[in-house]
């Protein structure tokens, strides 16, 4: 027998006779779903999250694994997606992760089906099939309704924001700091195309120059150390060069004249709170949309539409597709091209750069 992580032998306890023999199976089997999932080096939160779905589905089913039929999935499936409106990403994920477990009790490998019938008869079967589950059929799933800023509406943004820093500067109120630090943070999460947890883990650090553009001095590059990760897998790493000089001009006169103020010399992160925290995405959340509301802007635009339009400014400003699949850590162009809403400027203008040659 194999001594594969995860296998039943090893999970299970011969020779001792059980109070509630089929809740020690279930126990067991995730104990070896664990296993096997740590022993792909998968991280433990995400791990965690799945063993806690699949209780869910137990408990929806009212069923031991050894007995949930595709029936159960059809009928979990049509609760998510018709009484609670998941959206289809979320559903898929919660699909995925029933039939990996579902698959990881048939593999033959690891021995759940023959402990199984010796124990109660009956044995784990597939459950997900194609007709009961979502494919992924699109490259993206997320609300149609996102758009990027257009240039004018984010200068309006970026105005108002360093407005509401006069204000509390004249009010002499202590708001002027953490005005001055959100208002610098949108222009650095649109200056470098950045997400808005990887903006909130910035650290002083992560500043670095670029030799091929010296007129940004230490700030000619930015290191994310916490980019967006595949699934069970650590943050991704990037480095995204430095190419709005504005932007360059606003985080070095931040970090030079106003985050001392704050105090805490000896904290790490970039944006700070108060009270020597480091600012959190929700915190992010809160400033954006009092500023959006504010100004009478669309309930369309999130902290994150500052990214969709670093990618699509860039685009209309002619630069290469491939540096702007680099700077915000897309694998794939597919994934850049979704991000990308040009004006109509623009689709007039390559209109007319393709026309062209053929009226020369």
């Amino acid at each position: 027998m194999v001594d594969l992580a995860g296998a039943a032998h090893l999970e299970l306890v011969s020779g001792v006779v059980q109070l509630r023999p089929e809740d020690a199976m279930f126990d067991a089997m995730l104990r070896g779903w664990r296993n096997q999932q740590l022993a792909r080096n998968l991280k433990a939160k995400t791990i965690g999250d799945r063993e806690k779905l699949i209780r869910r589905f137990l408990a929806f089913a009212n069923q031991y694994p050894w007995a949930w039929t595709p029936v159960h999935m059809d009928e979990w499936s049509a609760t998510m997606t018709g009484e609670k409106h998941f959206a289809p990403s979320t559903v898929r994920n919660y699909q995925g992760a029933v039939r990996m477990f579902s698959e990881f009790l048939i593999d033959q490998r690891y021995g759940w089906a023959p402990a199984c019938e010796d124990a109660f008869g009956t044995y784990p079967v597939a459950i997900c099939h194609e007709w009961n589950t979502i494919p992924h059929l699109q490259d993206y799933e997320g609300d149609p309704e996102a758009r990027p800023f257009t240039r004018e509406e984010l200068q309006l943004f970026f105005d108002y924001a360093d407005e509401q820093v006069e204000r509390a500067v004249r009010a002499g109120r202590k708001g002027a700091l953490a005005a001055y630090r959100d208002a610098t943070l949108f222009k650095v999460i649109y200056g470098w195309g950045l997400r808005r947890t990887e903006s909130s883990r910035l650290d002083l650090v992560d500043f670095g120059r670029n030799p091929k553009a010296p007129q940004f001095g230490r700030y000619g590059s930015l290191n994310v150390r916490y980019g967006k990760a595949k699934k069970g897998q650590p943050p991704r790493r990037r480095n995204v060069l430095s190419v709005m000089e504005w932007a360059v001009e606003a985080v070095e006169d931040y970090v030079a004249n106003v985050r001392p103020r704050f105090g805490f010399p000896d904290h790490p992160a970039l944006w700070i709170t108060e009270r020597g925290g480091r600012l959190q995405p929700g915190s992010i959340n809160d400033r954006f949309e009092t500023y959006r509301d504010a100004l009478g802007l669309s309930e369309e635009l999130v902290p994150h539409s500052l990214r969709h339009s670093y990618i699509t400014h860039l685009t209309e400003d002619g630069v290469d597709r491939r540096f702007i699949q680099q700077q915000v850590g897309h694998e794939n162009d597919s994934s850049t091209a979704i991000y990308t809403h040009v004006s109509d400027d623009f689709m007039n203008s390559a209109l007319q750069r393709a026309l062209a040659p053929a009226f020369a």
